[in-house]
């Protein structure tokens, strides 16, 4: 998914880097990302999309216009689920996603409209795929939001590298992992299993309190229900599922016809799939909830307008003008904010099990993603 102009970068870690930068926003990028987007969307831009029309441009060093932009982008996305959690009592988490989806889904058409792009019939089932797996990805998220602290959300749903890399490996042999990469997965691992088990699930009673209230959506208080008092635990458990989906998401655009496909067609599959799926999804699961207060009207606007729109533009206009891998590398700032800012926005406690956990994953993932800064020259 690495774009052709960036041969310094190595497959596996361009492709996740390009791939999603925040968070959906993933995306979905190994060198981090989404990534979007999950961040929202995590395409990769593929070699026709390299360039915009008439831009005969050579991507670049980045300069310090760059790493600005970069801090601003990073912020916005580790903002994503901070919003979505801060939302939750004025609108759910999943129907807030679905409306931001397919509100994102037309702002997108109408640019591809007057850029004069279509979309190709001919990758209209990798598509699906994709964006089938974003909407899942998106479903776990928000039940897990629901059930443990956000900032646990940003740190499993950032170890999407690692399935990436793990599912590239097995499917195109040019992707084959390093001993440096190996060891970076081993470390990630062994930090998601001390995050899994020395948590005390002490995010379990916010859970519970939750569900207890009469706004509770009819399926977080099933779930709050069914894990008792591991409610947080279960919530970590579902990000980090949706973080396997969007490993899998990765590795469907590259090894299908989306490879060749402009980012903006990629992206729009996601948006289009996951409005068609989670709208319905909200509304029999009871999370259909919006109250129109002004709370909910600008979360919406932030996570439409901001993440699933204007950010990744501005993400693929940065892959075009300025080298994948360290902007790859800068996008390691956003669960790093996303910790950060659960802590000061939400007052999250976090415990120090789950702090060394977390610190283990990100640096295995940044030994996926950027392999050489880990290797002797």
């Amino acid at each position: 998914m690495s774009s052709t102009s960036t041969p310094a970068v190595t497959p596996v870690s361009a492709s996740v880097s390009a791939a999603r930068p925040g968070a959906a926003a993933c995306a979905a990028p190994v060198a981090s990302a989404g990534v979007l987007a999950g961040t929202p969307g995590h395409p990769a831009p593929a070699a026709s999309d390299a360039l915009a029309p008439g831009d005969t441009a050579t991507p670049g060093p980045l300069d310090l216009r760059a790493i600005g932009i970069m801090l601003v982008l990073c912020l916005t996305w580790s903002l994503q689920q901070i919003s979505l959690k801060a939302a939750a009592a004025s609108a759910s988490p999943m129907g807030l996603v679905a409306v931001r989806s397919l509100i994102a889904a037309a702002l997108l058409a109408l640019l591809m409209w007057r850029r004069g792009e279509r979309p190709s019939r001919s990758r209209w089932r990798a598509g699906l795929g994709a964006g089938t797996l974003f909407a899942l990805e998106f479903l776990l998220v928000s039940q897990a939001l629901q059930l443990t602290q956000a900032s646990h959300v940003v740190i499993f749903l950032y170890a999407a590298p690692i399935f990436a890399a793990l599912g590239l490996q097995a499917r195109i042999p040019a992707e084959r992992l390093s001993p440096v990469q190996w060891g970076g997965i081993l470390i990630a691992f062994g930090g998601i299993a001390t995050a899994f088990l020395f948590n005390d699930g002490g995010g379990a009673q916010l859970a519970q309190h939750a569900g207890a209230a009469r706004s509770a959506p009819a399926a977080t208080v099933w779930l709050t229900t069914l894990a008792g008092g591991r409610a947080a635990i279960l919530g970590d458990a579902l990000a980090l599922l949706a973080s396997v989906c969007w490993g899998a998401t990765t590795v469907t655009i590259r090894c299908s016809a989306l490879s060749r496909a402009p980012a903006s067609e990629t992206l729009l599959y996601q948006l289009l799939c996951a409005a068609a799926i989670l709208l319905p999804a909200s509304h029999l699961l009871g999370e259909a909830h919006f109250d129109g207060s002004a709370l909910a009207w600008s979360h919406l606007a932030f996570q439409t307008v901001v993440v699933s729109f204007a950010s990744f533009l501005t993400w693929f206009w940065m892959l075009r003008r300025y080298l994948a891998s360290p902007l790859g590398v800068l996008t390691f700032l956003t669960p790093l904010l996303g910790v950060l800012l659960g802590v000061w926005l939400l007052g999250e406690r976090l415990q120090p099990t789950f702090l060394l956990g977390g610190a283990l994953v990100l640096a295995g993932i940044l030994m996926v993603s950027a392999p050489r800064y880990f290797s002797r020259s």
